[in-house]
Formats: C-alpha cells, sequence, structure tokens
C-alpha cells in the first residue's frame, strides 16, 4: 500500500470477509510502502478490531517490488497472496487459487487477467508489448497478462526468499523457478478508489529492468549494431571512392554528415546499454538493503480498544526495527 486511504476501507470490506470463510488460520500483511496520508493511521485503528491484520510499516517509500519483498520476507503462511490494495485484482479469487493449490499439487498459481477492457488503450497497448517483449527473451514459462497477483506455496516463498538478485522483477523471477504451478482468470476491474501509483515513468523503469534482469539480449544487440554500422561505412566508403573517380567529390558532404550522426547514434546506444549492466553490477556489489523497516507489528502486544485500562505490572520495552534482518536501532 502507498498512499491509499482512499481505497483501504473498500477493501477490508471485500477481503476480510473471503479470508474468514476460507475456514483456515490466517494473517493480512499490510505492507505499508512509506505512505504520507492516513493509510498508517486507518491500519492502525482497523486493528483494534482485526486481530489477524499485521501491519509493516516502511521507513521510506521503497517502491513496488521492494514492498512486495518485504511481505514476502516476513509472512509466514503456508500459502501466501500477493494482492495490491487497489482491487483491480479481485480478492474473491483467493479461495479458488487455493483450492487448485491444494487439489493439484501446485506451489504457484498466477491470477491471469483475461479481461482488460477496464484499462485505458494505452495501458492495454504497452501492457501487450511488455508481456510480448519479456516472453522472447525470458522465455514462453512467463505467463501472458500475470502480474503480481498470484499464489505461492512455503517452498516457493523460501526459494525467493534465497534468491541474491537486488533488483527483482517478480513476474519473471517466480516463473524462472519452474514450480508446478497453475493459472486463475478473472476480469481486471477499474480502481476502487484513489489514483494509479505506477505512471509511465516507473513502467519504463519496470520493463527495463525486467529485460537486463533476465537477458543479455540488449548486450548482443549492441553488437549488431555495431556490424550494421560498420556494413553502413562500407558503403558509404564505397559511394566515396565511386564520388572521387567520377569527381563528385563536393556532393559528399550529405552522405558523411549522415554517417558520422548513424555511426555516433549507435555508439551512445551501445554505452547506454553497458551502463544498464554495469549499474546493476554495481548495485549487487554495495549489496544495499532494498527497504528499511520502521515497525512490524507482529513484535507488539496484542491490540486493545481505545481507553481500555493497562493490564498490572506492565513494562513499555524497545524493540529493535530491523532493516531486512539487521539491526538499525531502538524505536518506542
Amino acid at each position: 500500500m502507498y498512499n491509499e486511504e482512499e481505497v483501504l476501507p473498500a477493501l477490508v470490506r471485500r477481503l476480510r470477509p473471503v479470508l474468514a470463510d476460507l475456514g483456515v488460520p490466517y494473517e493480512f500483511v499490510a505492507v505499508d510502502d512509506g505512505s504520507t496520508d492516513r493509510t498508517g493511521e486507518l491500519l492502525a485503528a482497523l486493528r483494534l478490531g482485526w486481530p489477524e491484520l499485521r501491519v509493516i510499516g516502511l521507513r521510506r517509500n521503497s517502491g513496488h517490488q521492494a514492498a512486495l519483498t518485504a511481505g514476502l520476507d516476513r509472512a509466514a503462511g503456508a500459502y501466501v497472496v500477493s494482492l495490491d490494495a487497489d482491487l483491480q485484482d479481485p480478492p474473491e479469487k483467493i479461495p479458488e487459487m487455493l483450492a487448485r493449490a491444494r487439489a493439484e499439487g501446485l506451489d504457484i498459481v498466477y491470477g491471469i487477467r483475461a479481461d482488460r477492457t477496464s484499462d485505458t488503450g494505452f495501458k492495454r497497448w504497452t501492457a501487450h508489448l511488455y508481456y510480448r517483449l519479456v516472453r522472447r527473451l525470458a522465455g514462453s514459462s512467463v505467463p501472458a497478462q500475470g502480474g503480481d497477483f498470484r499464489l505461492l506455496s512455503r517452498a516457493a516463498v523460501d526459494a525467493l526468499k534465497a534468491l541474491p538478485d537486488q533488483q527483482r522483477v517478480y513476474r519473471l523471477l517466480v516463473p524462472w523457478l519452474g514450480f508446478p504451478s497453475g493459472q486463475v482468470t478473472y476480469e481486471r476491474e477499474s480502481r476502487a478508489a484513489g489514483r494509479s501509483k505506477y505512471p509511465l515513468g516507473r513502467m519504463i523503469r519496470l520493463a527495463v529492468d525486467s529485460v537486463t534482469g533476465f537477458s543479455a539480449a540488449p548486450l548482443r544487440l549492441a553488437t549488431w549494431l555495431g556490424g550494421l554500422a560498420f556494413l553502413v561505412c562500407l558503403g558509404l566508403m564505397v559511394y566515396t571512392l565511386s564520388a572521387h573517380l567520377w569527381e563528385r567529390t563536393v556532393p559528399g558532404w550529405t552522405s558523411l554528415f549522415t554517417g558520422v550522426l548513424f555511426i555516433g547514434a549507435v555508439q551512445l546506444i551501445c554505452v547506454g546499454l553497458l551502463g544498464e549492466y554495469i549499474a546493476r553490477i554495481y548495485t549487487a556489489v554495495q549489496n544495499r538493503p532494498t527497504y528499511f523497516v520502521g515497525h512490524d507489528t507482529a513484535a507488539d502486544p496484542a491490540p486493545r480498544a481505545p481507553n481500555a485500562p493497562d493490564p498490572p505490572n506492565t513494562q513499555i520495552t524497545s524493540a529493535p526495527v530491523q532493516a531486512q534482518g539487521r539491526d538499525r536501532g531502538p524505536r518506542e
């Protein structure tokens, strides 16, 4: 969740009955990705009447995939379902996911968007290009139109936690595991409230991370561009010699200028592609945490109703604040 105070009441109204009807113990792990509105305040109020609600508050906005990582790192269930708060992916599909995983022995059940008419034409077009690209680069195991709404078994979650990747794209990492999987289709809904937290810039960043994180094809593209540039230069050389033999050297300025521009553009593209991979190596070498946990209510005492008296002999103690497994100092 990131600044989801408008949609949070609708999410609770739809999600809580679904989880209650499962007939199994559960916890609802709400990852507050550094919200600056009343999302954290509303979650704290909800905990007073919902003991299964667990709130993990990140110290700063770390991004969608980092927030997913925080939830997967700390979720304790035998099965874990990831769900965005905007209700575009229906929580009513969770029982079907769980039933398929149990009946067929599946470790992964993907939520597949069979109908995206609620999205804008531009969103559908860019999504189609994205999935077509990543399926060509990462393989057909990547489900088309599969977002981050999925069910994972404990074995799949533990496998993901063991991976060393810093810039994670779960849409590609999860299929890469190769665990037994199935699909559940649904109609993608419009956002229940609020506005999208995934603008064009973040979508482009996701596409770049997907391509550079799972394929060396861009590096090979640079090689092919270099070969193409060589062929173009060879053709221009033949043209230049022909013009010299026919004493038409003055008109060659246009071809020379075009050749210089083309070679310069190819060189910049190649340098940019190399820079993307070097940046990923640099990030991996730094090994910095992708998120910092400000608080986790799992370490708090059971929530009590407002104005309830304190139990006798109560002591207030401090607990460590953790950042991806490392102590970062005390909190109140």
